[in-house]
């Protein structure tokens, strides 16, 4: 039992490990989400800046200018837009790695707390097996 004891502790320390490795790789996904939605929303917001407004000075030259930086913002959008779906797949599957690696760690802990108390048991039965232990003395009443 001593043998049994030893071994699932030994495996609930690995679990743990596991597990606080994939919870790390969760903030790692989670952290690369906000970066890309942020990095969306200043190409958004730069696309916007853009935007051709009525003016009397401008030439050909710059407006087709502006257009093309227009539309290279959008394309920039567009990957941008992508790139924050990608990340947001890698955090869907980092918390459920997360989830998995969690109910193998409950599961190293149930069997932990199933061995105390069947050792408990064990002990109790052992208990009851023994022979009495003499004549109970009172003191006079």
């Amino acid at each position: 039992m001593a043998r049994s004891v030893k071994k699932l502790d030994r495996l609930l320390r690995v679990r743990t490990l596991q597990l606080d490795l994939v919870r790390a790789d969760e903030v790692r996904a989670l952290a690369k989400v906000d970066q890309e939605a942020k990095l969306r929303d200043r190409i958004a917001s730069l696309a916007a800046n853009v935007a051709p407004a009525p003016s009397v000075s401008e030439s050909a030259s710059s407006l087709a200018a502006a257009a093309h930086f227009r539309d290279r913002l959008h394309q920039s959008a567009f990957a941008a837009d992508k790139r924050v779906e990608v990340a947001e797949q890698g955090l869907e599957m980092a918390r459920t790695a997360t989830r998995e690696a969690r109910r193998d760690q409950n599961a190293i802990e149930k069997l932990i707390t199933r061995a105390e108390a069947d050792a408990a048991l064990k002990a109790l039965r052992e208990l009851e097996q023994l022979p009495p232990m003499g004549k109970n003395r009172h003191d006079i009443c």
